[in-house]
Protein backbone atom coordinates (compact mmCIF):
# COMPACT_ATOMS: atom_id res chain seq x y z
CA UNK A 1 0.00 0.00 0.00
CA UNK A 2 1.43 3.56 -0.71
CA UNK A 3 0.70 6.70 0.69
CA UNK A 4 1.22 10.08 -1.20
CA UNK A 5 3.25 12.24 0.22
CA UNK A 6 5.09 15.74 -0.63
CA UNK A 7 8.52 16.82 0.93
CA UNK A 8 9.94 20.46 0.58
CA UNK A 9 13.71 21.46 0.50
CA UNK A 10 16.49 20.35 2.59
CA UNK A 11 16.98 21.08 5.93
CA UNK A 12 20.38 20.84 7.11
CA UNK A 13 19.64 21.53 10.32
CA UNK A 14 17.45 18.51 10.76
CA UNK A 15 20.96 16.47 9.09
CA UNK A 16 23.06 17.99 11.56
CA UNK A 17 20.94 17.21 14.71
CA UNK A 18 20.07 13.95 13.36
CA UNK A 19 22.54 11.62 14.92
CA UNK A 20 22.61 13.63 18.34
CA UNK A 21 18.88 13.86 18.89
CA UNK A 22 18.33 10.10 18.15
CA UNK A 23 21.37 9.08 20.45
CA UNK A 24 19.80 10.82 22.93
CA UNK A 25 16.30 9.35 22.27
CA UNK A 26 17.97 5.82 22.30
CA UNK A 27 20.22 6.25 25.21
CA UNK A 28 16.85 7.44 27.28
CA UNK A 29 15.35 4.08 26.23
CA UNK A 30 12.56 5.68 24.17
CA UNK A 31 10.86 3.18 21.68
CA UNK A 32 8.32 5.38 19.83
CA UNK A 33 7.89 2.88 16.78
CA UNK A 34 7.14 -0.13 19.13
CA UNK A 35 3.10 -0.58 18.95
CA UNK A 36 0.77 -2.99 20.14
CA UNK A 37 -1.27 -5.41 18.12
CA UNK A 38 -5.07 -4.82 18.82
CA UNK A 39 -7.13 -8.00 18.47
CA UNK A 40 -8.24 -8.00 14.83
CA UNK A 41 -6.08 -5.58 13.88
CA UNK A 42 -3.51 -5.96 10.69
CA UNK A 43 0.11 -5.92 11.87
CA UNK A 44 1.42 -3.00 9.62
CA UNK A 45 5.31 -2.69 8.69
CA UNK A 46 6.19 0.73 7.10
CA UNK A 47 8.76 1.03 4.43
CA UNK A 48 10.90 4.12 3.35
CA UNK A 49 11.94 4.48 -0.71
CA UNK A 50 12.32 7.09 -2.60
CA UNK A 51 11.00 7.83 -6.19
CA UNK A 52 13.09 7.33 -9.56
CA UNK A 53 16.26 5.76 -9.77
CA UNK A 54 18.92 5.33 -7.50
CA UNK A 55 21.54 5.71 -10.55
CA UNK A 56 20.25 8.69 -12.18
CA UNK A 57 18.63 7.59 -15.71
CA UNK A 58 15.15 7.33 -16.54
CA UNK A 59 12.94 5.15 -15.03
CA UNK A 60 9.32 3.96 -16.01
CA UNK A 61 8.01 2.73 -13.25
CA UNK A 62 10.17 2.81 -10.07
CA UNK A 63 7.37 1.48 -7.91
CA UNK A 64 6.42 -2.11 -9.68
CA UNK A 65 9.26 -4.02 -7.79
CA UNK A 66 8.07 -2.93 -4.67
CA UNK A 67 4.43 -3.55 -5.39
CA UNK A 68 5.20 -7.10 -6.60
CA UNK A 69 7.00 -8.14 -3.78
CA UNK A 70 4.94 -6.15 -1.07
CA UNK A 71 2.20 -8.36 -2.77
CA UNK A 72 4.38 -11.25 -2.66
CA UNK A 73 4.89 -10.96 1.15
CA UNK A 74 1.55 -9.73 2.33
CA UNK A 75 0.33 -13.54 0.77
CA UNK A 76 2.91 -15.19 2.31
CA UNK A 77 2.02 -13.55 5.76
CA UNK A 78 -1.84 -12.89 6.53
CA UNK A 79 -2.71 -10.07 8.93
CA UNK A 80 0.69 -8.12 7.80
CA UNK A 81 0.19 -4.70 5.48
CA UNK A 82 2.89 -2.91 4.03
CA UNK A 83 2.89 0.93 4.01
CA UNK A 84 4.66 3.47 2.11
CA UNK A 85 4.57 6.81 1.09
CA UNK A 86 5.19 7.79 -2.18
CA UNK A 87 6.69 10.54 -4.65
CA UNK A 88 9.51 11.42 -2.13
CA UNK A 89 12.58 12.39 -4.71
CA UNK A 90 16.05 10.65 -4.34
CA UNK A 91 16.99 14.08 -3.60
CA UNK A 92 14.60 14.94 -0.98
CA UNK A 93 14.83 11.47 0.52
CA UNK A 94 17.37 11.98 3.68
CA UNK A 95 15.78 14.98 4.69
CA UNK A 96 12.54 13.27 4.97
CA UNK A 97 14.11 10.11 6.30
CA UNK A 98 15.66 12.69 9.04
CA UNK A 99 12.40 14.19 10.09
CA UNK A 100 11.23 10.88 10.77
CA UNK A 101 13.77 9.66 12.61
CA UNK A 102 13.93 12.53 15.26
CA UNK A 103 9.52 11.92 15.07
CA UNK A 104 10.59 8.84 16.28
CA UNK A 105 8.24 7.15 13.00
CA UNK A 106 11.24 6.14 11.20
CA UNK A 107 9.92 3.19 8.87
CA UNK A 108 10.77 -0.32 10.17
CA UNK A 109 12.37 -1.25 6.87
CA UNK A 110 14.11 1.65 4.66
CA UNK A 111 16.67 2.48 2.03
CA UNK A 112 20.12 3.98 3.16
CA UNK A 113 20.78 6.93 1.19
CA UNK A 114 24.21 7.06 -0.23
CA UNK A 115 27.25 7.62 2.07
CA UNK A 116 25.39 7.80 5.17
CA UNK A 117 25.38 4.30 6.45
CA UNK A 118 28.49 4.89 8.78
CA UNK A 119 26.24 7.81 10.66
CA UNK A 120 22.87 5.61 10.70
CA UNK A 121 24.87 2.79 11.82
CA UNK A 122 27.29 4.97 14.77
CA UNK A 123 23.69 6.67 15.77
CA UNK A 124 22.10 3.17 16.10
CA UNK A 125 19.34 4.19 13.71
CA UNK A 126 19.81 0.69 12.38
CA UNK A 127 19.82 -2.49 13.56
CA UNK A 128 23.00 -4.68 13.86
CA UNK A 129 21.66 -7.46 11.78
CA UNK A 130 24.34 -10.16 12.64
CA UNK A 131 22.48 -12.08 15.33
CA UNK A 132 19.27 -12.32 12.75
CA UNK A 133 21.65 -13.66 9.78
CA UNK A 134 23.02 -15.71 12.16
CA UNK A 135 19.76 -17.79 13.78
CA UNK A 136 18.17 -17.49 9.91
CA UNK A 137 19.59 -21.09 8.62
CA UNK A 138 17.58 -19.78 5.02
CA UNK A 139 20.18 -16.90 4.69
CA UNK A 140 23.28 -17.53 3.26
CA UNK A 141 26.02 -14.33 2.56
CA UNK A 142 27.52 -16.70 0.00
CA UNK A 143 24.67 -15.79 -2.54
CA UNK A 144 26.17 -12.29 -3.14
CA UNK A 145 28.46 -11.12 -4.83
CA UNK A 146 30.97 -10.22 -1.35
CA UNK A 147 31.54 -6.73 -2.67
CA UNK A 148 27.86 -5.48 -2.71
CA UNK A 149 27.52 -7.64 0.80
CA UNK A 150 30.50 -6.09 2.42
CA UNK A 151 29.47 -2.35 1.15
CA UNK A 152 26.63 -2.90 4.34
CA UNK A 153 29.19 -4.06 6.64
CA UNK A 154 31.16 -2.22 8.84
CA UNK A 155 33.76 -3.39 11.21
CA UNK A 156 31.81 -6.97 10.72
CA UNK A 157 28.92 -6.25 12.02
CA UNK A 158 25.97 -6.27 9.04
CA UNK A 159 24.07 -2.90 9.13
CA UNK A 160 22.10 -3.32 5.79
CA UNK A 161 21.88 -5.60 3.42
CA UNK A 162 22.24 -4.90 -0.72
CA UNK A 163 19.64 -4.32 -3.16
CA UNK A 164 21.31 -3.92 -6.06
CA UNK A 165 23.90 -2.63 -7.59
CA UNK A 166 26.09 -0.62 -9.79
CA UNK A 167 29.60 -1.48 -11.83
CA UNK A 168 31.34 0.82 -14.55
CA UNK A 169 32.98 -0.47 -17.50
CA UNK A 170 34.05 1.12 -20.77
CA UNK A 171 31.69 1.93 -23.51
CA UNK A 172 33.63 2.25 -26.84
CA UNK A 173 32.54 3.69 -29.77
CA UNK A 174 32.70 0.72 -31.95
CA UNK A 175 31.76 2.71 -35.25
CA UNK A 176 34.92 5.18 -34.44
CA UNK A 177 37.17 2.16 -34.00
CA UNK A 178 35.81 0.26 -37.14
CA UNK A 179 36.66 3.20 -39.49
CA UNK A 180 39.90 3.40 -38.32
CA UNK A 181 40.94 -0.22 -38.47
CA UNK A 182 41.16 -0.91 -35.11
CA UNK A 183 39.42 -4.63 -33.36
CA UNK A 184 37.31 -4.33 -30.53
CA UNK A 185 39.30 -4.73 -27.16
CA UNK A 186 39.46 -8.29 -25.30
CA UNK A 187 38.39 -9.11 -21.55
CA UNK A 188 41.83 -9.41 -21.48
CA UNK A 189 43.10 -5.86 -22.65
CA UNK A 190 45.58 -3.88 -20.76
CA UNK A 191 46.63 -0.22 -20.15
CA UNK A 192 49.55 -0.71 -22.81
CA UNK A 193 46.55 -1.43 -25.43
CA UNK A 194 44.61 1.43 -23.99
CA UNK A 195 46.92 3.71 -24.62
CA UNK A 196 47.93 2.27 -27.71
CA UNK A 197 44.54 2.66 -29.51
CA UNK A 198 44.32 6.20 -27.59
CA UNK A 199 47.35 7.47 -29.49
CA UNK A 200 46.18 5.67 -33.05
CA UNK A 201 42.93 7.45 -33.17
CA UNK A 202 43.91 10.89 -31.48
CA UNK A 203 44.27 12.73 -34.72
CA UNK A 204 42.65 15.78 -37.05
CA UNK A 205 39.96 14.07 -39.02
CA UNK A 206 39.26 16.87 -41.30
CA UNK A 207 43.01 18.15 -42.03
CA UNK A 208 42.65 21.82 -40.40
CA UNK A 209 44.96 21.90 -38.44
CA UNK A 210 42.83 21.26 -34.79
CA UNK A 211 42.78 17.42 -33.47
CA UNK A 212 39.00 16.68 -33.43
CA UNK A 213 39.10 13.07 -32.82
CA UNK A 214 40.29 11.52 -29.44
CA UNK A 215 40.50 8.61 -27.37
CA UNK A 216 38.48 8.58 -24.14
CA UNK A 217 37.09 10.78 -22.16
CA UNK A 218 36.59 10.62 -18.19
CA UNK A 219 39.72 7.61 -17.65
CA UNK A 220 40.19 9.02 -13.59
CA UNK A 221 43.23 8.28 -11.41
CA UNK A 222 40.60 6.31 -9.60
CA UNK A 223 40.33 4.08 -12.12
CA UNK A 224 43.61 3.76 -13.00
CA UNK A 225 44.49 3.23 -9.46
CA UNK A 226 41.85 0.60 -8.90
CA UNK A 227 42.97 -0.98 -12.10
CA UNK A 228 46.11 -1.48 -10.56
CA UNK A 229 45.69 -3.46 -7.83
CA UNK A 230 45.07 -0.66 -5.33
CA UNK A 231 42.62 0.13 -2.56
CA UNK A 232 42.97 3.66 -1.26
CA UNK A 233 42.00 3.09 2.21
CA UNK A 234 42.31 0.48 5.36
CA UNK A 235 39.03 -1.70 5.75
CA UNK A 236 38.65 0.45 8.80
CA UNK A 237 38.75 3.45 7.30
CA UNK A 238 42.09 4.63 9.99
CA UNK A 239 44.46 4.70 7.14
CA UNK A 240 45.09 5.45 3.48
CA UNK A 241 47.76 4.01 0.64
CA UNK A 242 48.03 7.34 -1.26
CA UNK A 243 52.17 6.54 -0.98
CA UNK A 244 51.72 3.51 -2.50
CA UNK A 245 53.89 2.95 -5.10
CA UNK A 246 51.06 1.49 -7.76
CA UNK A 247 49.53 4.76 -7.17
CA UNK A 248 52.68 6.45 -8.30
CA UNK A 249 52.29 4.40 -11.18
CA UNK A 250 48.91 4.86 -12.17
CA UNK A 251 49.38 8.91 -11.60
CA UNK A 252 51.86 8.49 -14.08
CA UNK A 253 49.79 6.19 -16.61
CA UNK A 254 46.95 8.92 -16.72
CA UNK A 255 49.31 11.77 -16.96
CA UNK A 256 50.99 9.91 -20.09
CA UNK A 257 47.31 9.87 -21.32
CA UNK A 258 46.43 13.74 -20.94
CA UNK A 259 49.96 14.14 -23.01
CA UNK A 260 47.99 12.65 -25.83
CA UNK A 261 45.44 15.43 -25.86
CA UNK A 262 47.83 18.08 -25.83
CA UNK A 263 46.24 20.37 -23.54
CA UNK A 264 42.67 20.06 -25.37
CA UNK A 265 39.98 19.40 -22.41
CA UNK A 266 37.41 16.27 -24.10
CA UNK A 267 33.74 16.81 -23.20
CA UNK A 268 31.33 14.19 -22.56
CA UNK A 269 29.61 16.19 -25.65
CA UNK A 270 32.41 15.00 -27.78
CA UNK A 271 32.02 11.43 -26.37
CA UNK A 272 28.18 11.91 -27.88
CA UNK A 273 28.49 12.97 -30.77
CA UNK A 274 30.84 10.51 -32.19
CA UNK A 275 34.12 11.76 -31.85
CA UNK A 276 35.64 9.72 -28.85
CA UNK A 277 36.86 6.24 -28.67
CA UNK A 278 36.57 5.46 -25.01
CA UNK A 279 34.08 6.34 -21.88
CA UNK A 280 33.92 4.57 -18.34
CA UNK A 281 30.16 4.64 -17.80
CA UNK A 282 28.23 3.48 -15.28
CA UNK A 283 26.52 -0.28 -16.11
CA UNK A 284 22.97 1.69 -15.47
CA UNK A 285 23.82 4.14 -18.22
CA UNK A 286 24.10 0.76 -20.83
CA UNK A 287 20.57 -0.47 -19.30
CA UNK A 288 19.31 2.40 -19.57
CA UNK A 289 20.19 3.65 -23.36
CA UNK A 290 21.32 0.60 -25.17
CA UNK A 291 17.84 -0.86 -25.93
CA UNK A 292 15.15 0.79 -28.26
CA UNK A 293 13.97 3.81 -27.70
CA UNK A 294 16.59 5.21 -25.28
CA UNK A 295 19.10 4.68 -28.03
CA UNK A 296 17.77 6.69 -30.42
CA UNK A 297 17.62 9.82 -27.77
CA UNK A 298 21.25 9.70 -26.83
CA UNK A 299 24.45 7.88 -28.57
CA UNK A 300 22.45 7.58 -31.96
CA UNK A 301 24.80 8.49 -34.26
CA UNK A 302 27.38 5.49 -33.55
CA UNK A 303 27.44 1.91 -32.43
CA UNK A 304 28.66 1.59 -29.63
CA UNK A 305 28.95 -1.35 -26.60
CA UNK A 306 30.90 -1.95 -23.45
CA UNK A 307 33.52 -4.27 -22.24
CA UNK A 308 35.84 -4.47 -19.09
CA UNK A 309 38.21 -1.87 -18.06
CA UNK A 310 41.60 -2.03 -18.88
CA UNK A 311 44.38 -3.94 -16.37
CA UNK A 312 47.13 -2.17 -14.99
CA UNK A 313 50.24 -4.08 -14.80
CA UNK A 314 49.45 -4.59 -10.75
CA UNK A 315 46.18 -5.56 -10.72
CA UNK A 316 43.12 -6.11 -12.79
CA UNK A 317 40.13 -4.95 -14.44
CA UNK A 318 39.11 -4.03 -10.74
CA UNK A 319 36.16 -0.91 -10.65
CA UNK A 320 34.11 0.91 -8.06
CA UNK A 321 31.18 -1.00 -6.99
CA UNK A 322 27.77 1.25 -6.05
CA UNK A 323 25.58 0.06 -4.30
CA UNK A 324 21.71 0.32 -2.91
CA UNK A 325 21.61 -0.46 0.48
CA UNK A 326 18.73 -0.96 2.72
CA UNK A 327 18.36 -1.04 6.79
CA UNK A 328 15.95 -2.20 9.49
CA UNK A 329 15.20 0.50 12.37
CA UNK A 330 17.06 -0.26 15.88
CA UNK A 331 13.67 0.91 17.24
CA UNK A 332 10.88 -1.22 15.41
CA UNK A 333 8.48 -3.17 17.16
CA UNK A 334 8.37 -5.92 14.14
CA UNK A 335 12.08 -7.33 13.91
CA UNK A 336 11.35 -10.70 12.98
CA UNK A 337 8.84 -9.42 10.61
CA UNK A 338 10.71 -6.85 9.29
CA UNK A 339 13.71 -8.87 8.58
CA UNK A 340 11.60 -11.20 6.33
CA UNK A 341 10.43 -8.15 4.62
CA UNK A 342 13.73 -6.96 3.66
CA UNK A 343 14.69 -10.30 2.61
CA UNK A 344 11.53 -10.50 0.01
CA UNK A 345 13.41 -7.11 -1.46
CA UNK A 346 17.27 -7.85 -0.93
CA UNK A 347 17.65 -11.78 -0.94
CA UNK A 348 14.49 -13.32 -2.91
CA UNK A 349 15.04 -14.53 -6.59
CA UNK A 350 12.00 -13.27 -7.77
CA UNK A 351 12.42 -9.59 -6.52
CA UNK A 352 15.91 -9.60 -8.00
CA UNK A 353 14.47 -10.85 -11.47
CA UNK A 354 12.80 -8.25 -11.70
CA UNK A 355 15.01 -5.79 -10.98
CA UNK A 356 16.37 -7.36 -14.79
CA UNK A 357 13.65 -6.10 -16.03
CA UNK A 358 12.00 -3.11 -14.01
CA UNK A 359 15.57 -0.95 -13.13
CA UNK A 360 18.48 -0.30 -14.47
CA UNK A 361 21.20 -1.53 -11.62
CA UNK A 362 22.57 -5.26 -11.55
CA UNK A 363 21.03 -7.86 -8.68
CA UNK A 364 23.32 -8.66 -6.09
CA UNK A 365 22.45 -12.45 -6.03
CA UNK A 366 24.86 -14.26 -8.60
CA UNK A 367 22.50 -16.80 -9.07
CA UNK A 368 20.40 -14.21 -10.98
CA UNK A 369 22.98 -12.11 -12.16
CA UNK A 370 24.23 -14.80 -14.36
CA UNK A 371 21.51 -16.40 -15.20
CA UNK A 372 20.50 -16.62 -18.87
CA UNK A 373 17.68 -14.72 -18.86
CA UNK A 374 19.95 -11.39 -18.07
CA UNK A 375 21.82 -12.55 -21.04
CA UNK A 376 18.32 -12.83 -23.39
CA UNK A 377 17.90 -9.01 -22.14
CA UNK A 378 20.78 -7.04 -22.87
CA UNK A 379 20.84 -8.76 -25.79
CA UNK A 380 17.26 -7.53 -26.74
CA UNK A 381 18.22 -5.17 -29.51
CA UNK A 382 16.92 -3.40 -32.38
CA UNK A 383 17.61 -5.34 -35.84
CA UNK A 384 21.25 -4.44 -37.59
CA UNK A 385 22.69 -3.79 -34.29
CA UNK A 386 25.30 -5.93 -33.24
CA UNK A 387 26.91 -6.52 -30.02
CA UNK A 388 26.14 -7.78 -26.39
CA UNK A 389 28.15 -7.81 -23.10
CA UNK A 390 29.34 -11.75 -22.18
CA UNK A 391 27.88 -12.42 -18.67
CA UNK A 392 30.79 -14.33 -17.45
CA UNK A 393 32.38 -10.55 -18.08
CA UNK A 394 29.73 -9.26 -15.73
CA UNK A 395 30.43 -11.88 -13.13
CA UNK A 396 34.20 -10.94 -13.34
CA UNK A 397 33.41 -7.51 -13.16
CA UNK A 398 31.11 -7.85 -9.82
CA UNK A 399 33.66 -10.54 -8.66
CA UNK A 400 36.74 -8.18 -8.67
CA UNK A 401 34.65 -4.43 -8.06
CA UNK A 402 35.67 -2.73 -4.64
CA UNK A 403 33.35 -1.52 -2.90
CA UNK A 404 32.67 2.23 -2.28
CA UNK A 405 34.28 3.00 1.16
CA UNK A 406 31.41 4.03 3.85
CA UNK A 407 33.10 5.04 6.78
CA UNK A 408 32.41 8.86 8.03
CA UNK A 409 34.98 10.81 6.73
CA UNK A 410 35.60 8.97 3.08
CA UNK A 411 33.73 11.83 1.70
CA UNK A 412 36.20 14.71 2.93
CA UNK A 413 39.36 12.40 2.64
CA UNK A 414 37.94 11.80 -1.11
CA UNK A 415 37.85 15.89 -1.61
CA UNK A 416 41.51 16.29 0.07
CA UNK A 417 42.76 13.33 -2.37
CA UNK A 418 41.26 14.47 -5.36
CA UNK A 419 42.46 18.37 -4.74
CA UNK A 420 46.08 17.50 -4.30
CA UNK A 421 46.19 14.59 -6.97
CA UNK A 422 44.68 17.49 -10.11
CA UNK A 423 48.24 19.40 -8.78
CA UNK A 424 50.54 16.51 -9.31
CA UNK A 425 48.46 15.80 -12.68
CA UNK A 426 49.26 19.49 -13.36
CA UNK A 427 53.01 19.41 -12.50
CA UNK A 428 52.50 21.86 -9.67
CA UNK A 429 53.72 19.54 -6.68
CA UNK A 430 56.49 16.65 -7.04
CA UNK A 431 54.74 13.05 -7.84
CA UNK A 432 56.72 10.79 -5.40
CA UNK A 433 56.89 13.35 -2.07
CA UNK A 434 53.30 15.15 -3.11
CA UNK A 435 51.61 11.50 -2.65
CA UNK A 436 53.63 10.65 0.85
CA UNK A 437 52.62 14.34 2.16
CA UNK A 438 48.87 13.56 0.70
CA UNK A 439 48.91 10.05 2.66
CA UNK A 440 50.55 12.09 5.59
CA UNK A 441 47.60 14.57 5.31
CA UNK A 442 44.85 12.22 5.05
CA UNK A 443 45.71 9.93 7.92
CA UNK A 444 45.48 12.73 10.52
CA UNK A 445 41.93 13.34 9.06
CA UNK A 446 41.23 10.11 9.66
CA UNK A 447 42.49 9.85 13.20
CA UNK A 448 40.09 12.85 13.91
Amino acid sequence: MKKEGKIGRKSFVARLVLGAAVSVLLLLGVAINCTTKQAGEDQVLRFGMFAGSYWDVPNGNCYKIIDDAIMRFELAHPGVKVEYVSGILKEDYSEWLSEQVLLGKEPDVFMIPAGELDMLASSRIIKNLNSLIERDKSFSKESYYQAAYRYGTIKQKQFALPYESVTTLMFVNKTLLQKEGIAMPGSGWNWDDFLSICRQVTKDTDHNGITDQFGYYGYSWQDAAYSNGLSLFSEDGTSSFFGDERMEAALKYVKELEEINQGYTVTSKDFDKGKVAFRPLAFSEYRTYKPYPWRIKKYSDFEWDCVKMPSGPAGGSRTELNTLLMGISSRTGRGDLAWEFMKTLCYEEDTQRELLEQSQGMPVIRKVTESPQLQSLLNNDTPGRSGSVDMNIIGQVMDEAVETPNFRLYPAAMVMADGEICRILKGEASMDSGLLKLQREINGLLKQ
